[in-house]
């Protein structure tokens, strides 16, 4: 299947994995410069997850996400000005500028929103898809969250009520094998996570490698069957981040993994393997439709005001 796959899927998987990574590396180039008021979580090398997935939504379908979460919002289809001008921190931003990179949202295609506080988007999200089974509407739930969010207590306690109420939703955990820089290793006891999550009675599956046609497939399939009625189901895509926990720099000084090990996701990218897959004038063209988008939501982002003195009283409870 996945060697036949049609090229214009492959061509929309490269665009928004393009996309992502571009967005990020003109990240990486504007920070310095102080433009941008918000601390940043990059996706670079881990674009591959939230593209396969995300392929498979449409607007009546809800993705929520974590701080890292420049991919998601971007693959969801939340607008590129909107989120530009957010890290600017102006108030046409998709928050206004108050909220900056890790609290991006846009409603309008199902973006309902990204957390900076490990796991709190777990129980929001099988929330909205008990919301979604009570009233009857179609739809399912995307979950995004890191491999770190399985060690808090809510991760089992929606794992837990997600099965018994065969919620529509599907779990994806970004396993980048680092909570912050502590090894997975060295924190999870026991045979694993699919383990743990198999105890509730969910599928679940491990994509390793990071493969974008694979996780596509896999995703396709079994959003498919949670639309059908099937229940949640749980993937756990391994995959790398390139760059340092936060911010735009690198962190191989820290030597808390081995240059060898990130050498080798690196040597392995995802973007370029896509790329390889599609005709050069294709190609082409779809790199100059990112470029001139994100040329147009940088200058967007630069032309915008800043929000007005009187916006830090609205939108807050007293």
């Amino acid at each position: 299947m996945l060697d036949t796959l049609p090229k214009t899927e492959v061509a929309d998987l490269y665009r928004t994995m393009y996309l992502i990574r571009r967005t990020e590396e003109e990240v990486i180039r504007l920070y310095p410069t102080d433009k941008i008021k918000s601390p940043v979580h990059l996706s670079i090398g881990q674009e591959s997850v939230s593209a396969a997935v995300c392929a498979h939504l449409d607007k009546r379908d809800a993705a929520f996400g974590t701080y890292r979460g420049h991919a998601l919002y971007l693959a969801k289809g939340g607008d590129l000005r909107l989120m530009m001008a957010e890290l600017y921190g102006k108030a046409d931003g998709c928050a206004r500028g108050k909220a900056g990179s890790m609290h991006l949202i846009d409603t309008s295609v199902g973006m309902m929103g990204t957390s900076a506080i490990v796991a709190t988007s777990i129980p929001q999200a099988v929330g909205y898809a008990l919301g979604l089974k009570m009233q009857n509407r179609p739809g399912v739930v995307a979950l995004f969250f890191g491999e770190g969010a399985t060690d808090e207590g809510v991760f089992f306690e929606s794992l837990n009520f997600a099965a018994l109420h065969r919620l529509p939703i599907l779990f994806v955990c970004e396993n980048n094998g680092y909570a912050i820089y502590s090894n997975v290793a060295q924190r999870m006891a026991g045979p694993g996570l699919l383990a743990r999550v198999e105890a509730f009675g969910i599928p679940a599956v491990r994509i390793g490698g990071g493969d974008t046609l694979e996780m596509f497939d896999r995703a396709g399939s079994w959003i498919r069957e949670i639309r059908a009625g099937g229940g949640p189901r749980f993937m756990e895509c391994m995959t790398c981040r390139w760059r340092d926990h936060v911010g735009p720099g690198e962190d191989r000084i820290y030597k808390y993994r081995s240059d060898a090990e990130l050498d080798s996701w690196i040597g392995s990218d995802q973007l370029a393997a896509l790329g390889r897959r599609i005709d050069d004038a294709s190609r082409r063209s779809i790199e100059a439709e990112v470029e001139a988008a994100l040329a147009d939501a940088i200058d967007f982002a630069e032309k915008s005001p800043f929000p007005d003195v009187q916006e830090v009283y609205d939108h807050v409870f007293s």
